[in-house]
């Protein structure tokens, strides 16, 4: 099995669609409305951030990527990962995110990069601790819809540190 990173282009907003279902959004407050989805992707085709399909064996297997975030003042990386349920539990997250730490951090600009996860969400909080991550603490998120705040895990590694993964 062989992981690689695409860079995004324009027929990935297929993969937005696919990924945007109620089982992967679950933990991030559920399925985008479609001009949700097609600003996120022009987002990403005019490098608002930095992402990347994720393609096993040349399958389309689902996203990943960083942007620019600020975490406690300090400019960081905020990254993020998808991967559809089929190719789950088979190394492909961790492959996808491992391979986009990596990248993120031979930018060279940014000391720290941050993953944010759903405390309910076991599988994430695994992922982040598989490619390096260090859980500093939680937080909330603002909802989306104005309701309660959103909790959230944050995850950090910081660049200066050494070999990431």
């Amino acid at each position: 099995m062989h992981v690689t990173l695409v860079p995004w282009g324009v027929d990935d907003i297929e993969m937005l669609r696919r990924a945007n279902t109620p089982e992967l959004t679950r933990y991030l407050g559920g399925p985008e409305a479609e001009d949700a989805l097609a600003e996120r992707h022009a987002e990403y085709l005019g490098g608002g951030a930095r992402m990347f399909r994720v393609e096993v064996d040349g399958a389309a297997a689902g996203y990943a990527g960083w942007w620019d975030e600020e975490h406690a003042g300090e400019p960081a990386y905020e990254i993020g990962c998808v991967v559809e349920p089929g190719w789950q539990g088979r190394g492909v997250a961790s492959a996808a995110l491992g391979e986009v730490v990596r990248l993120a951090a031979a930018t060279g600009d940014r000391r720290l990069i941050v993953g944010y996860s759903n405390p309910a969400n076991a599988a994430s909080s695994a992922l982040c601790r598989r490619v390096g991550f260090s859980l500093a603490g939680t937080a909330a998120f603002p909802a989306e819809d104005g309701g309660d705040p959103v909790p959230v895990n944050v995850w950090l590694i910081h660049t200066s540190a050494g070999p990431m993964v």
